[in-house]
């Protein structure tokens, strides 16, 4: 357990601040329907709540073996790190790192609007360290954390659970075969779950090793090795401005990648509390947020889409993550 703890681990975050004037602009130029950029799944897509100054707090607070904390976005920085002097000394290791770096030599694909591409090269972070935890902006964590929670031996623990492939399941061909009949000019979208699933069948596995929202041990030698030799691959899943059928899931690679070398531990306990659904009773909200406090077992939450929170529950949780956090 020595070689553990004494890592050097950074976390990353990628953020955007969809509701920015200037981002609205730059997104609309690449947008064939304008009106769209008012949809929720637009603004599901973008738009923040400034939970990432929680997702940052949290870190610090609960997991205070990580060195830095880097924060990738496009020329935009979250306001709690607005005030420079303030910054410094408040946050003396969280470091905004922009598009144009980790893009560097593939600037024709910016501006890009889509966390799959983004994702694909964090590993181009300048001075990044070999064990690196991602993070979602609505990721948190919500205990103390040590450094065996996510590296052993060196080796990442990967939370979550084989599945079939979305095509083996009995009801989802029926499905696909039902809408060809029904509507042969269905456009196809991304989907997470294939996202996830993509590496597995480049890979060759079987099936495919699902993980839920929580944060992902990555080392960076892996996606390093791996694009390496793989150039078109990469290039393949970074070209896109909006998110693409085709792609797949970084942290879902690295995953693949390090259970083909059995180079990782497996855990089937997400450890996970997490919220999505924001029209439930209120009662229920404060029931689950005590419940999560008292279970020692769960070190994550997820908030997803706290945008779409109503607004006298979004100011019951964000006072509830000021609290634990400030």
């Amino acid at each position: 357990m020595q070689e553990s703890e004494n890592l050097i681990i950074d976390a990353v975050i990628t953020w955007v601040d969809g509701k920015d004037p200037i981002h609205k602009a730059k997104i609309s130029n690449f947008l064939e329907n304008k009106s769209s950029l008012d949809s929720k799944a637009v603004k599901m897509r973008f738009n923040q709540v400034n939970e990432i100054e929680f997702a940052v707090k949290s870190i610090l607070k609960y997991a205070k073996f990580v060195r830095n904390i880097y924060i990738v976005t496009d020329n935009q920085t979250p306001g709690f790190l607005k005030d420079k002097e303030k910054a410094s000394k408040e946050f003396p290791n969280v470091i905004v790192v922009d598009h144009k770096v980790i893009f560097e030599g593939n600037e024709d694909y910016l501006p890009v609007f889509n966390s799959i591409s983004i994702e694909t090269l964090l590993f181009k972070i300048p001075s990044l360290a070999e064990h690196f935890i991602y993070f979602n902006d609505d990721f948190f964590l919500q205990k103390d954390t040590k450094v065996t929670d996510f590296f052993i031996e060196g080796k990442p623990i990967i939370r979550g659970y084989w599945c079939s492939f979305y095509d083996d399941i009995w009801h989802k061909k029926l499905k696909n075969m039902f809408s060809k009949i029904v509507n042969k000019k269905q456009k196809i979208v991304y989907k997470h779950r294939k996202g996830l699933q993509k590496s597995a069948e480049f890979l060759n596995f079987d099936k495919y090793f699902f993980t839920e929202h929580t944060p992902s041990a990555i080392r960076k030698s892996t996606l390093e090795s791996f694009f390496s030799k793989n150039k078109t691959l990469l290039n393949s899943n970074i070209k896109h401005r909006f998110r693409d059928p085709n792609q797949f899931v970084m942290h879902s690679l690295a995953n693949h990648l390090e259970i083909q070398s059995d180079t990782c531990f497996l855990k089937n306990d997400f450890q996970l509390v997490y919220f999505q659904n924001y029209k439930k009773p209120f009662w229920w909200l404060k029931n689950k947020l005590k419940r999560a406090e008292k279970d020692q077992n769960k070190l994550f939450l997820c908030m997803q889409s706290l945008d779409q929170c109503p607004s006298e529950k979004l100011i019951y949780l964000k006072k509830w993550l000021q609290n634990k956090y400030e």
